[in-house]
Order: C-alpha cells, then structure tokens, then sequence
C-alpha cells in the first residue's frame, strides 16, 4: 500500500492587495534540497517586509502566487546533503527569504541559529528580524557607543524597540519616537528621550544626533535630516519608500546608508546572548493562529507595540 505524501499548510495569495488576499491552502510537504532543512515552524512573525510584498509595493517576491514570512522559529524534521552544522529535533531561528507563513519550510541552513536558552518560539521569531536589522544599522554601520546620541523612528514597534535596548547597551543616549501613550514603554526599554511621532518639526524637539535609524521612510523622512548633527548617519530600512534621495543627504554633510535585509545565521548566534541574557527583551503584542494571518496583518498595519506572530500549531 503507498504511503500517503505528506501534506503542509500555507498562507498564499494570488493577487496583490490588502489583508484579506491572504488565504490557507494545502499542498505537499517540502523536502530540503543540499545545504537546506526542513523547519517545522512553531512560529512567523509578520513584519514589514511582508506586508510590503503582500501589497505589491516592494514586489520582493515578483508576481503572485507566493507565501509570505521571513521570521520564523521551530524545530528541524529533517536536513539536506551537506549539512553538519544542525540536526532533526535541534531548535533555531532565523530570517529567510519567504515562505515562513506555514507549518513547514525549507531553507538554506545557513539562514539559522540555535534558538536562545529560555526564549520561546514566539519571541524568537518576533527578534530575528528585529536582531539583525538593529545590529548592522547601530552596530556595524553606526559604531554607536557611550557619549553617542541615538533617534529611533518608529520606536515602539517591531525593529524599533529593539533598536531602543541594543543602542541603550552600548552605552548611548536614546531618543524613540513614537505616539505619546508607547513613551513610558520606551522609557522602561532604556531610552533617555521620548517624543511624540505628531511633533510637526522634530528638529526642534531633538538636535545634535549621531544616528538616525528610520524603519518608516515617507514624508517624514526628510524632517529626521534636521535632528542630525554635522557629519551624522541616517539609516533607512525601506528601500521601497525611503522619502528622500540619498543625494540629498550627502549634499547637506550627512552620510546614509540602507541597512541590508539579508539572512545571516552567523549574526543570530552572535546576537543570541543578548537575548539570552535578557539584555534585549523582545515585546510580542500578538499572538494569532496561522488561519488568522489576514487579522494579524490588519493589526499590523495598524500599528503595533513590539511584533505580531503567528503560530502554525496551537
């Protein structure tokens, strides 16, 4: 008698648009293919990129149909040729390139860490993104550390918060922006400087900064050049909507720079402890089943403290 193949739930859609061209389908489970494994997913965050795909606005999928998710936490079932480095039951996170709104995915292993001791699935999936996007801008392109002063766009949410912990540990002054009732949320997460995301000229409200980290892009986006001192850095993360060219920085004496987006397992182990030590908490406002996703993407867009995550397997 033939063994019945496998099957696997994911979140597709077949068109671009709003939350509600998300839909559950069924279809057989993946096999890995060399240098990949097969994830069970216990959780996938939405965040940013994902809602941008899904709307068309940064087509980073190309054309539909296709499955979104680049967060995503969960235990191995099986790995390809030539991987050493993990095994069927290990535990990891990461970012990947898609396909992560689903019970099961495969991905290049090189895209994992192990899941931080004492870190749910949940709130690992909610920091990869998260880790990685705040790491490189602060980190690595910033050099930010004590006697630096730090603004945060969009601080309270899912990038931002974290950006918050991370430039507090290096021993930098923070600034968050954000609507004024996430301010005392900041302010417990180590930011020195709250102020409201409707102040019509943040220029008068903040000067004299280091870094600017901007998650948001748009209109606003050429009001955060003021806040910068002689020589500051702006960091983007929407190549989609930036706001402004990144000629116009550099003509006023600033420097840009986009922060990359792409998967790196080595970071993850190099950030996990931070996580582990609970030096950076990471703040999940929602926790939704995978048949939700369209719900957890309104919420999203919304706006949200923190990340919104979806669970596969209640």
């Amino acid at each position: 008698m033939a063994t019945a193949q496998a099957r696997a739930q994911v979140i597709t859609q077949h068109r671009f648009g709003g939350p509600e061209v998300l839909e559950v389908e069924e279809g057989p489970r993946p096999a890995p293919g060399p240098g990949e494994i097969l994830l069970r997913v216990h959780a996938s965050a939405v965040d940013p990129a994902d809602r941008l795909a899904r709307s068309g606005t940064a087509p980073l999928f190309g054309n539909p149909p296709f499955t979104l998710g680049h967060d995503v936490s969960g235990e191995i079932e099986e790995v390809g040729a030539g991987v050493t480095r993990f095994r069927p039951g290990d535990e990891v996170f990461g970012r990947i390139d898609g396909g992560g709104h689903a019970t099961h995915v495969t991905a290049p292993a090189g895209h994992f860490a192990a899941k931080p001791a004492g870190l749910d699935h949940v709130h690992a999936a909610a920091a990869a993104t998260a880790v990685l996007t705040a790491w490189r801008a602060l980190v690595d392109l910033a050099h930010v550390g004590p006697g630096s002063r730090v603004l945060v766009r969009a601080a309270a949410g899912g990038a931002g918060h974290v950006a918050v912990q991370l430039a507090a540990a290096e021993g930098a002054y923070v600034v968050g922006v954000a609507r004024a009732g996430d301010h005392g949320f900041l302010r417990d997460l180590g930011a020195g400087e709250a102020v409201d995301d409707r102040t019509g000229d943040l220029a008068e409200a903040v000067h004299g900064v280091d870094a600017a980290l901007d998650p948001v892009g748009g209109d606003l986006a050429p009001g955060v050049l003021d806040t910068l001192r002689p020589d500051g850095i702006l960091l983007a993360t929407v190549p989609a909507d930036l706001g402004l060219a990144p000629e116009e920085v550099e003509a006023r004496g600033l420097r840009f720079a986009l922060v990359p987006d792409a998967p790196s397992g080595g970071l993850l182990e190099r950030t996990g402890p931070l996580l582990a030590g609970r030096r950076v908490r990471v703040h999940v406002s929602a926790t939704l089943p995978l048949s939700e996703a369209a719900a957890a993407h309104e919420r999203a867009e919304e706006g949200s403290r923190g990340g919104i995550v979806l669970v596969p397997h209640p």
